[in-house]
């Protein structure tokens, strides 16, 4: 009996083992996009900080997206760099934290978009093997993604073949390469308005109010482009 209780006890200590994952953190100025080659949902209301990892070598895209100050008026935009692939190796039940190269708090965020630089530590102070390879993958401008249907490659897409385990193309950008930032925050094509899961609002006033939250998420790029095709429809 005593040999069967132990047999039985070491088994669900290597089954629950099994089950453990290291965990990996982000700031909130970071988002996940993609692990190992599938799409990572995320929420606009609500930031994905952790993302859970089984032991082995991983893919992630993520990117920097952050809201600035305008330079020239008191408004305030958000910035998003191309997505930068980390290729994490985890060899234990550990938590992971990224953070910027520069410190927690990023001084420049429009020059660390075009370049983003970042750290991985561990908790329990042991050393990290992971690589990072900046891409040049851009999301479409809204004027293309309203007008180029699903024709348009999705940059989370794109992003989940960055980090498949033998992407077709070559999507990595030389160190001294620039690389150039993301466009769109507020692209969605007019087969996704059209659709019954989209955002619709109820009333003028809920209008407005998605009207100003996707206007605060676009960069000024976006803004000169969504104000272009809004004269028009005047």
């Amino acid at each position: 009996m005593k040999s069967l209780l132990s047999t039985s006890a070491i088994l669900a200590l290597l089954s629950s083992t099994s089950l453990m994952a290291a965990n990996l953190t982000i700031p909130m100025s970071f988002e996940y996009l993609a692990l190992d080659g599938q799409q990572i949902e995320t929420n606009s209301f609500k930031h994905k900080s952790d993302l859970n990892l089984t032991t082995g070598t991983h893919k992630i895209a993520i990117r920097y997206h952050d809201m600035v100050q305008d330079d020239f008026s008191d408004s305030q935009s958000f910035i998003k760099s191309a997505p930068f692939i980390v290729t994490l190796n985890v060899d234990g039940d550990f938590n992971y934290t990224l953070y910027p190269a520069t410190g927690e708090v990023v001084k420049r965020p429009k020059s660390f978009a075009k370049k983003p630089e970042i750290i991985i530590t561990r908790e329990d102070k042991g050393s990290v093997s992971y690589s990072v390879e900046n891409t040049q993958l851009e999301e479409a401008s809204f004027i293309a993604n309203l007008f180029g249907g699903n024709k348009v490659a999705d940059i989370d897409a794109m992003s989940a073949h960055a980090t498949s385990s033998n992407p077709a193309v070559n999507y990595t950008a030389t160190t001294s390469a620039p690389v150039s930032p993301t466009v769109a925050a507020t692209a969605v094509t007019v087969n996704q308005l059209n659709t019954d899961n989209s955002p619709k609002a109820t009333n003028p006033a809920q209008a407005e109010q998605m009207l100003q939250y996707w206007w605060l998420q676009a960069d000024e790029k976006t803004r000169k482009e969504f104000m272009g095709w809004a004269i028009k429809q005047l």
